[in-house]
């Protein structure tokens, strides 16, 4: 029976994720109200604009649950959902929901034009746990992580930054993983479930 996973779908690009899901083999669910929370086993929050998810987050009453949801199962962030996830956030600063201590900087990489497809080098676990070899990394408009916390192990790393972290049940990518054919990164967060 397939894990079923939620992806929050307030804003961004979560159709992509639900898509990568299946892909990694899970039961994808579009969550669009806090009761939708209840039917999933792990969310997804995806790429988008931060400040217009937190502005819609609040005027649907999502963020207490989300907040809850985080502090009980895990939840994969992606860009704009790393940026949520975040302890702190600067550029400027902003609320997030704290679940991963981590510090990172919004649209630290430039403007939309700045955007880029890299190759990273994933560590050592995340080869022996997701699978080894190169992994093509979408950013776009994308946050720096400036800070990791001591429970925090940097998975990948791209010009000297961390991109692809995770404390305990958590996983956040400050790129697109959604956005390639590669399922590792999904195929990660579903282990955690």
């Amino acid at each position: 029976m397939p894990k079923r996973v939620g992806v929050l779908a307030l804003q961004g690009d979560f159709e992509a994720h639900a898509k990568a899901l299946e892909r990694a083999g899970a039961e994808p669910v579009l969550v669009k109200t806090p009761e939708d929370l209840e039917k999933v086993e792990g969310l997804v929050i995806p790429g988008g604009e931060s400040t217009t998810m937190l502005k819609i987050i609040d005027e649907t009453g999502f963020r207490q649950p989300l907040t809850d949801f985080a502090a009980q199962k895990p939840v994969l962030g992606t860009c704009a959902g790393a940026i949520l996830m975040a302890k702190e956030v600067s550029n400027p600063a902003q609320f997030s929901f704290g679940a991963v201590d981590l510090t990172v900087e919004r649209n630290a990489y430039g403007r939309q034009i700045d955007s880029r497809v890299a190759t990273l080098e994933p560590d050592e676990e995340f080869s022996k746990r997701a699978g080894k070899g190169r992994m093509e990394a979408v950013f776009i408009r994308a946050p720096v992580i400036r800070r990791t916390g001591p429970g925090v192990r940097v998975l990948a790393e791209y010009q000297g930054d961390a991109v692809l972290v995770e404390q305990g049940k958590h996983l956040v990518a400050t790129f697109h993983p959604e956005l390639t054919s590669d399922p590792r990164v999904h195929q990660l967060f579903l282990s955690k479930l």
